[in-house]
C-alpha cells in the first residue's frame, strides 16, 4: 500500500459502516486520519468502530433527513473536531425494473437517499470548510450516471445528478483550497448487490472489459489521494473506476 499523508485530518464518511465507505475509512485511518462513520445500521456501525479502533467514532444518521444530518455534523465537530474530509458513500440501488412499471415510492426513496442525501451532507459540511479555507470532498457516483443501466432508471438518474452536483459545487468552491470531486465506479463487490438480481449483476459484470467487479480497496486507494493535500488543483472532476467500461 502506498503511503498517503492524512495526519491531522478528520474525515466524515457516510455509509461508512460497510462496503466502499468502510474501505475508504480504513484506508484513511491507515494514513493517519481520524474518521467519523455516519450510517443507519447501528449494529454494523459498532462492528466497524471496533475494527478501526480509537481513531474512529460513529453517528447514527439518516442522510435523507436534513435535521438528522445537521445534528450529526454538530455532534461530530464537538466530539472529534473540525471536518476537513468528506466522503459521501451512502446510497441505495433500488430494484431492477422497467421505468414504466417502476414503483413511484421506491423512485422517490432512491432519489431522496442518493441525491438529496448527498446535497444535505455537503450543505452541512461546506460552510465550515469555507470558513477554514480548506477541505476535500469526494461524492460517490457510478458508471450508471454516465451510461445509464437498463431497468435502473432511478439509480442511473440519481448518480447522474451526483455528478452534476459535484461539478457545480467544485466550481463554486474553486476560489478556496477545497477540492470537490466524484468517482464513478463500476459495480463493486458490496452488500448493495443484495438489492439486485443475479441476472442484473451479470449484465453489469459483462460490461466491464477487465471481466470482474471492482474491489473496494481499489476505490479506497484512489480516494485516499483525492482527499489528500497533494490534490491541490484538481476539482469539479469525475474519476472513473470502471475497468475500461467508460473512458470519458
Amino acid at each position: 500500500m502506498n503511503s498517503i499523508d492524512l495526519d491531522g485530518q478528520h474525515a466524515v464518511v457516510t455509509g461508512g459502516a460497510q462496503g466502499l465507505g468502510f474501505a475508504m475509512a480504513r484506508r484513511f485511518v491507515a494514513s493517519g486520519a481520524t474518521v467519523s462513520l455516519w450510517d443507519l445500521d447501528e449494529a454494523r456501525l459498532e462492528t466497524a468502530r471496533e475494527e478501526l479502533g480509537s481513531a474512529a467514532s460513529t453517528e447514527l444518521v439518516d442522510v435523507a433527513d436534513w435535521a438528522s444530518v445537521d445534528a450529526a455534523r454538530a455532534r461530530t465537530e464537538e466530539r472529534a473536531g473540525k471536518i476537513s474530509i468528506l466522503v459521501n458513500s451512502a446510497g441505495i440501488a433500488g430494484p431492477a425494473a422497467p421505468l414504466d412499471v417502476y414503483d413511484i415510492e421506491t423512485w422517490k426513496k432512491v432519489i431522496d437517499v442518493n441525491v438529496n442525501g448527498t446535497f444535505y451532507v455537503n450543505r452541512a459540511v461546506v460552510p465550515g470548510m469555507k470558513e477554514r479555507n480548506y477541505g476535500r470532498i469526494v461524492n460517490i457516483a457510478s458508471v450508471a450516471g454516465k451510461e445509464g443501466n437498463p431497468n435502473a432508471s432511478a439509480y442511473s438518474a440519481s448518480k447522474a445528478a451526483v455528478i452534476g452536483l459535484t461539478k457545480s459545487l467544485g466550481k463554486e468552491l474553486a476560489q478556496y483550497d477545497i477540492a470537490v470531486n466524484c468517482i464513478s465506479p463500476a459495480t463493486a463487490q458490496t452488500r448493495i448487490l443484495e438489492q439486485l438480481t443475479p441476472e442484473h449483476i451479470e449484465y453489469m459484470r459483462s460490461r466491464i472489459p477487465r471481466g470482474r467487479l471492482l474491489e473496494v480497496d481499489e476505490a479506497a486507494a484512489m480516494v485516499a489521494w483525492l482527499v489528500s493535500k497533494e490534490n491541490s488543483f484538481t476539482t469539479a472532476s469525475t474519476f472513473d473506476l470502471s475497468g475500461g467500461r467508460t473512458t470519458y
